[in-house]
């Protein structure tokens, strides 16, 4: 059969059905499963049979999810993950060692800013940072004992754009791991493998689930590589419950319609932000006025949910805008039915010096803007009454 289109791919991918024939995927709540005798018992844990055998490894619910995410990435094999972070850490964890060497573009999740400089120099092993905005610098960072190269794009929260082919090109040429976080964009909006990537990462919390209901992560990519995650997972414990992976694995089924509405409102509310007069810029990837629009033209579907734009005023007015709030909310999540508002310079990135804010592109009047599924005439209401 010919390969499905991304949406029949999602709803219609399913672990098998069990003897009483439902039509939705079972919960697996099981945190272990038998095995018909010792020949049977002795086979699986030496890997000459691939089965269910302790819900840290697999279970049946996030084996469905990270199948939908593989096929959705045109990846090989995943691992799904109790959160985000922990899909990041792990990733690296399972790939690096003592003395080797990150390249990484400045504009990353605060906590992943963290996991390089506080905790992976524990181990001796350093991060090297690149401007987004200036990819010409990348491969003069690069040293012997560079391993991995690593980006979002786009980014949080200034939602820059870098060219994934640019990176996948330049990971080819000095043979790194190329790791993309591929979080804001979901994989229905674009697929990094495409471009080179090796990796692909996701916190599922997000877009993927889009209700703000449960944390979850995932990585897919190159078999080989999954397979040193794998491992390292399976001895540490970060793995995703099967019930947080039956709730993602059935957001999938809408996600290319819910995505659809959150770009449409999205683009909506940066042009009518690109009118107002309290805002000196606004970034939207589909914005022709944004400075990668072409490269996210080439590389996106759509332009994603997020907005981000600088109100005139610096912190203080970024801090009464929000204030002046009335339905938005006010939540460190993103991807949300729900719009949510953040002012990172007073909140996420406030203990960032104001250079190295700047170096990530945050200003300290930017503004972050999940646009929800609301009307987008309730959500620009909102925002302009507290602008003005």
């Amino acid at each position: 059969m010919s390969k499905k289109q991304f949406e029949t791919e999602a709803i219609r991918t399913q672990i098998n059905r069990t003897e009483f024939l439902e039509h939705s995927s079972p919960l697996y709540l099981t945190s272990s499963f038998v095995f018909e005798d010792a020949e049977d018992m002795r086979a699986s844990f030496s890997e000459e049979k691939q089965r269910n055998i302790y819900s840290r490894f697999t279970n049946p619910n996030t084996s469905e999810f990270v199948d939908k995410i593989c096929k959705m990435e045109g990846a090989e094999s995943g691992y799904a993950f109790a959160t985000g972070m922990a899909a990041v850490f792990s990733t690296f964890a399972a790939l690096l060692n003592s003395g080797d060497h990150i390249v990484s573009a400045r504009s990353i999740f605060g906590s992943t800013h963290t996991l390089f400089t506080k905790f992976l120099p524990k181990w001796n092993i350093e991060t090297s940072y690149f401007n987004i905005n200036k990819p010409e610098t990348i491969e003069s960072l690069i040293t012997l004992n560079t391993k991995i190269l690593f980006a979002e794009s786009p980014t949080n929260p200034a939602v820059d754009i870098i060219d994934l082919e640019l990176l996948g090109s330049i990971a080819k040429k000095h043979n790194l791991i190329l790791i993309i976080d591929n979080c804001f964009a979901t994989p229905y909006l674009q697929q990094p493998i495409k471009f080179g990537a090796h990796l692909v990462i996701h916190s599922a919390t997000k877009l993927i689930d889009g209700q703000g209901r449960v944390l979850g992560g995932v990585t897919v990519g190159d078999a080989d590589l999954m397979r040193e995650v794998y491992l390292f997972a399976r001895n540490t414990g970060s793995a995703l419950s099967p019930f947080n992976a039956w709730t993602l694995s059935k957001s999938l089924e809408t996600l290319a319609v819910r995505v659809d509405k959150h770009c449409e409102n999205a683009l909506k509310v940066a042009e009518f932000l690109e009118t107002h007069e309290k805002v000196n810029w606004v970034k939207y990837p589909f914005l022709k006025s944004h400075p990668q629009y072409e490269v996210a033209k080439k590389q996106m579907k759509l332009g994603g949910n997020i907005v981000a734009f600088e109100v005139k005023g610096g912190i203080e007015a970024g801090r009464e805008f929000l204030n002046a709030l009335k339905m938005c909310s006010l939540s460190a999540n993103l991807g949300d039915t729900r719009t949510i508002v953040t002012h990172p310079a007073s909140t996420t990135h406030s203990k960032l010096s104001e250079a190295d804010r700047l170096e990530a592109s945050i200003t300290d009047g930017l503004v972050r803007v999940s646009v929800g599924l609301e009307h987008a005439d309730d959500v620009i209401a909102d925002l302009g009454q507290a602008l003005n």
